[in-house]
């Protein structure tokens, strides 16, 4: 009898075996059909870190080296956000203040004047104008002291000086590196165009003492591709009309319009020529130097601008990817927990304050806060908060955590709403848009909302979709691999993606 019975014992249990599968319990191994996906795209599992689990608790369905530290490229704006939207609050602004070192006297000032930045990324030209028009409104036509820079609220304040070139393009603006007075994101914007006369070059952003010339050869090709054929500018100096002139290098497109906007100027001058051109549109004439320094105590603020509060600025930053923003507000979270410590473990001997780099403040922050959440930080490391860094590190299980953590805060409204929209807004918009049907219960699918990374040997998604069934996962993947370019990766990582929001997982 048993052995008659025996048949169909085994077919029991291969119709168990598959809906054990289907029902895709967790599991540490890849499933069979990811692992078909990067076998097919020439890719070794070990280059993939990949977790999917349950938003609202529960152990994973997939955990493939969910321990293991990958570089994360601009998926770790996800931890700096939600650090910063639960250390510093949603309504959080940075400053910048224009204040005078004396009195102002028949419309002018003996003393100096003092542009003081706390972090103000939205100080851009015509935020500047406005504070500028602000002191003329209160009778200040001439400046006889100097233009004081004050950069302390960031130590040290210039994170820029004596770091190496992140990649071959350090004039973009991807690759600036903030400090708490960064005016314009330190950004020339040109304007070129190819009329009748050749290739013109404009310059939009108002700097006395520039000029702009070109050394460019019209080529044939699509304006798609126009850096294709771009050389890094070269600047020279002063000469004897006393312009500095700015030299554009390479090939342009014939039928090319384009607005650059280059970073090649050190910021100090570019402050100075800043200041010279809108103050002279303004009326008012100013003879002193340029240096930085510190505001005194006694200094009088004239003018005072703020930028977009956090809950906006997260949305810019996490939506678009924007390293300025992220660097900027990691080191305003090391600002911030440098004022709440009041240790003497920070005090040099003499009683003074030490020079601790807010960087380090800022790490300081951040591992605190996974701490406090129970969310181990081994294998963590931590450079600017931004993902735009050969060292940075984190463990897929650590990020999945940091999104799990992101879904229960008190912030989550705004946290969440910061993440592109597959197929709909910011760096997934043309990304992920047919891969999930309509047909769960209850109607339309709720759509995926990830963070995307991207670096020459990184491709990484983290954030939230539904399953077929329409629960809600946090899915973390990222793939490390030297051999292949983010193009080839890419459509494999979306592939994967897919491949998730189409399974239907029971919680175990």
């Amino acid at each position: 009898m048993a052995r008659t019975r025996l048949p169909g014992r085994r077919l029991l249990a291969g119709a168990l075996a598959a809906l054990l599968l289907a029902a895709m319990p967790a599991r540490a191994e890849l499933p069979p059909p990811l692992q078909q996906r990067l076998a097919q795209a020439g890719v070794p599992p070990q280059s993939l870190g990949l977790v999917v689990m349950p938003a609202g608790g529960g152990e994973p369905f997939i955990a493939h080296q969910a321990d293991r530290p990958l570089q994360p490229a601009s998926t770790m704006k996800l931890l700096t956000t939600l650090v910063a939207l639960e250390q510093l609050g949603p309504a959080w602004r940075g400053r910048t203040r224009l204040l005078v070192s004396a009195p102002i006297e028949d419309g002018v000032l003996q003393g100096d004047l003092v542009l003081q930045g706390e972090g103000d990324v939205d100080l851009d030209v015509d935020a500047l104008r406005q504070l500028l028009q602000r002191a003329r409104a209160l009778g200040l036509a001439q400046i006889r002291g100097a233009l004081v820079l004050d950069r302390s609220a960031y130590t040290p304040t210039r994170l820029d000086l004596g770091v190496p070139p992140f990649d071959e393009g350090p004039e973009f603006a991807y690759n600036v590196i903030p400090d708490a007075l960064l005016v314009g994101e330190n950004l020339l914007r040109l304007l070129l165009h190819v009329d009748e006369r050749g290739l013109q070059v404009r310059l939009l952003t108002p700097l006395s003492g520039l000029r702009v010339a070109h050394e460019m050869q019209l080529v044939a090709g699509d304006c798609s591709r126009w850096d294709e054929g771009w050389q890094a500018p070269r600047l020279r100096p002063e000469g004897w009309l006393r312009q500095r002139e700015l030299v554009l290098r390479g090939t342009w497109p014939v039928r090319c319009e384009r607005t650059l906007a280059l970073n090649v100027l050190d910021r100090d001058e570019y402050i100075g020529r800043l200041v010279g051109a809108l103050w002279r549109e303004l009326g008012g004439s100013w003879s002193g130097e340029l240096r930085e320094g510190l505001a005194p105590p006694q200094a009088r603020v004239l003018a005072e601008h703020r930028s977009r509060p956090l809950a906006e600025l997260v949305r810019t930053i996490n939506k678009n990817s924007d390293n300025i923003l992220a660097r900027t507000l990691y080191l305003a979270l090391g600002r911030a927990w440098r004022e709440r410590q009041t240790s003497t473990e920070e005090k040099a001997p003499d009683g003074a304050a030490a020079e601790v780099p807010t960087l380090v403040h800022a790490e300081q922050a951040v591992r605190a806060w996974l701490r406090a959440r129970g969310i181990d930080d081994a294998g963590l490391v931590l450079d600017n908060g931004s993902g735009l860094s050969r060292s940075e590190r984190v463990t897929p299980a650590q990020l999945a955590a940091v999104v799990r953590a992101g879904m229960a805060s008190r912030w989550a409204p705004e946290f969440l709403s910061s993440l592109p929209i597959a197929g709909i807004d910011g760096t997934l918009r043309r990304r992920l848009a047919d891969g999930l049907a309509d047909g769960v219960p209850g109607g339309a699918a709720p759509p995926k909302r990830l963070k995307t990374g991207t670096l020459k040997n990184v491709v990484s998604l983290a954030g939230i979709l539904p399953d077929a069934a329409g629960q809600p996962l946090v899915v973390v993947a990222i793939v490390n691999d030297d051999e292949h370019r983010p193009v080839a990766l890419r459509p494999l990582l979306d592939s994967i993606v897919d491949w998730v929001a189409q399974q239907r997982f029971e919680p175990r």
